[in-house]
């Protein structure tokens, strides 16, 4: 019997690398070694969660669909009323030249933030911010290491309605998926998988879901979860190669009489799921489906 608390394993969990303690990070404009980026303790992203953010590859010296990440983050920021203050094109010169300074060329993650800035007095409305936005870039050298798959816990947390928190915005309002991956983690799983409002599996709290059952892909409806730009993928490599593919809404029963389940994202891609509330998902290894759809994606990404 492995234990929990020795044996936890994540999406995003990675190979130590030690260029990553000499990383520079792009803060408002200027480069600086880690131990100098820093913000401001009013900044309304560390008060109050008030800001957006995208994650990116680097696979063979590209970013991965960079141009689909940009517009998200923008379209986020627009979404909250957020002026980032640089156009598209500047944000991306901004990921190369922080790039270029650390000199990376594949296997990197770069996270994007941008906050409403700096904060005259540590209180709600967004008026008070008077200073910003803030936006860091935060790249590091990163390849995944998932010593097994991944393991499942469904949690009381749930992916809630638009006129709460609309769960297709990359916001750093976290604290719902922060609060069901510590659920399953005490539950003796890695990740949370999450319902929707109407009892239907929608997503864990980092990543987008999908099954396989009998030859055929599923994944949640999509009204409930993040609009994530791998899952548009997988579910595009499906119907460009003839696997049938549906998002739809399936229930627990049908998720734990799968053939195969495997989570999507932009630092892992495609990762599979062994286990969920217990119970074995197919044979408890990588699919036939999942080792396909990751050799597809391999491709679209090396093209």
């Amino acid at each position: 019997m492995t234990d929990p608390k020795t044996d936890h394993v994540s999406t995003h969990q990675a190979e130590e690398d030690a260029r990553n303690e000499e990383i520079l990070i792009w803060v408002n404009g200027a480069i600086v070694p880690k131990a100098q980026a820093m913000v401001s303790v009013y900044d309304s992203g560390f008060m109050l969660g008030d800001g957006v953010w995208e994650g990116i590859r680097l696979y063979n010296n590209r970013w991965s669909f960079l141009d689909e990440h940009i517009d998200r983050l923008f379209e986020a920021a627009k979404a909250i009323d957020l002026t980032i203050g640089l156009t598209k094109a500047q944000v991306a010169q901004a990921i190369l030249d922080t790039q270029a300074a650390n000199g990376m060329t594949t296997d990197a993650h770069a996270r994007l933030m941008v906050t409403r800035g700096v904060k005259t007095r540590p209180f709600q409305h967004p008026k008070l911010s008077q200073r910003g936005p803030t936006m860091v870039i935060i790249m590091e050298h990163s390849r995944q290491k998932l010593p097994r798959p991944i393991r499942l816990a469904t949690v009381p947390h749930l992916r809630g309605l638009p006129m709460t928190q609309d769960p297709k915005l990359n916001s750093h309002s976290k604290l719902n998926c922060i609060l069901a991956c510590i659920a399953a983690e005490k539950a003796g799983a890695d990740e949370a998988l999450m319902l929707d409002v109407h009892g239907f599996v929608n997503t864990t709290n980092a990543c987008n879901f999908f099954i396989v059952r009998k030859g055929q892909v599923w994944t949640s409806t999509g009204d409930y979860c993040m609009n994530g730009i791998t899952r548009g993928k997988v579910i595009d490599l499906c119907r460009s190669n003839g696997i049938p593919v549906f998002e739809r809404n399936f229930s627990l029963v049908d998720t734990y009489g799968a053939d195969e389940a495997f989570l999507t994202g932009t630092f892992g891609a495609q990762t599979p799921v062994g286990m969920i509330d217990g119970r074995v998902i197919g044979t408890g290894q990588m699919g036939p489906m999942t080792e396909l759809l990751r050799g597809l994606y391999k491709t679209m990404v090396g093209a």
